[in-house]
């Protein structure tokens, strides 16, 4: 549905009126990593809409229809990728980065939104250092005993209560996405670590350049009500009083990474003014080619049924929902498979699709294969053949 309208709710980035609705989205399921327990409840799973708008003052998208009391966070919820080498590799690259610039050693680090702990578990080992996880999805029956001599875990949402925890360095990954009142959340950070210039944080999120440029519209899903652009998350930490240590792309451009520490120093005004046009551009490339890029997958799908050519489906989290209950697919795909362990025979909100292993493929055996992230292509190709399976393989 195309749409270019602006809406009677404020900027929650930075509080401007009126942002413009651009891409609007009906009757999609309001959790995409939950686990379900029947092909009936994964169907009949609550849904919600979509309508992101573009903030002509900052840069910020938001979902403006957003609902957050639809959500639940809770331990059945399975947002982790430590089962992929290829993210297994990055982590580690990360906790590398982490441990040099902050000389960590005998410190402590509090991770907000820390899922499943396996992050933190894993900076916590390297760096020889302590940890605080906060999480309501987390579950201590997936950690070692002696893990958590090392690090404290806290199966709640941060809140203002948890302002008296003191770390060395705050990290925050991939939750700020998930967070409607975005400014209030970074605003609690700030004055948590107010006065103390030895205290570092750093968050990491998905890069919405790429989703605009690429009209990666399986990016776009319930959960994800916040989505920034480098511009834009600059603007939101210099507002609530943070000064920039640095803005970096990483997991080959899909993520964004920002450190920053307190200001000494109240500011005036930001640093520097957000990019509109830029923002305004990419967003008219993504009105104008989205519906395209919906097109030539639903005819790509379509052409393969018609001609009898079995589709399988290469991960089953956020970006394989929204890829299919956006589309409108469901038997085109006869398998949805998934690295994680943790995910079979759970069942997709809104498909019903059942979660498979990857090697349940051997006796399938499908035409096509369909990876729902591309930078994990080498590793699939490798398990595919280590199976004896040699499908047309591709990603969205």
């Amino acid at each position: 549905m195309r749409t270019s309208t602006a809406i009677d709710t404020a900027c929650h980035n930075c509080g401007t009126a009126r942002p413009r609705v651009f891409y609007e989205v009906e009757n999609v399921p309001v959790h995409s990593c939950l686990l379900l327990d029947s092909a009936e409840q994964a169907r009949g799973y609550p849904r919600g809409n979509i309508a992101l708008a573009l903030c002509e003052t900052c840069g910020f998208i938001q979902n403006s229809v957003f609902d957050s009391s639809l959500h639940e966070y809770s331990p059945r919820y399975e947002e982790t990728q430590a089962f992929s080498p290829r993210f297994n590799a990055f982590a580690r690259e990360l906790s590398e980065d982490y441990a040099r610039a902050y000389d960590l050693r005998g410190k402590t680090v509090l991770e907000i939104g820390c899922g499943k702990g396996d992050f933190l578990l894993g900076l916590c080992d390297l760096a020889d250092c302590h940890g605080i996880g906060i999480d309501p999805s987390f579950r201590a029956d997936r950690v070692k005993p002696e893990a958590m001599r090392r690090i404290r875990f806290i199966p709640e949402f941060y809140a203002p209560e948890h302002g008296d925890l003191e770390a060395d360095l705050i990290l925050c990954r991939h939750t700020l996405e998930h967070i409607q009142p975005t400014r209030q959340f970074v605003q609690r950070v700030h004055d948590t670590v107010a006065g103390r210039n030895d205290v570092a944080v750093s968050f990491e999120l998905p890069d919405t350049e790429r989703v605009l440029d690429e009209c990666a519209f399986w990016d776009i899903y319930y959960e994800h009500c916040s989505y920034f652009t480098g511009d834009s998350l600059r603007v939101l930490f210099e507002s609530c009083g943070f000064d920039i240590v640095e803005q970096r792309s990483v997991f080959e451009g899909q993520y964004l990474v920002l450190d920053a520490v307190p200001s000494a120093t109240p500011r005036d005004e930001i640093q520097k003014k957000p990019d509109i046009a830029q923002w305004q551009d990419r967003v008219r490339h993504f009105e104008r080619n989205f519906e395209q890029q919906q097109r030539n997958w639903r005819e790509f799908f379509a052409s393969h049924h018609a001609n009898d050519r079995t589709i399988a489906l290469w991960g089953s989290g956020s970006k394989a929902v929204a890829f299919m209950t956006t589309l409108g697919i469901g038997t085109e795909v006869s398998a949805v498979v998934d690295v994680n362990p943790h995910r079979h025979h759970k069942f997709m909100p809104g498909t019903g699709h059942e979660i498979l292993p990857p090697t349940s493929l051997m006796q399938s055996r499908p035409d096509v294969v369909v990876a729902m992230n591309p930078i994990y292509l080498a590793e699939i190709r490798a398990d595919l053949l280590a199976m004896g399976l040699r499908p047309e393989l591709t990603a969205v």
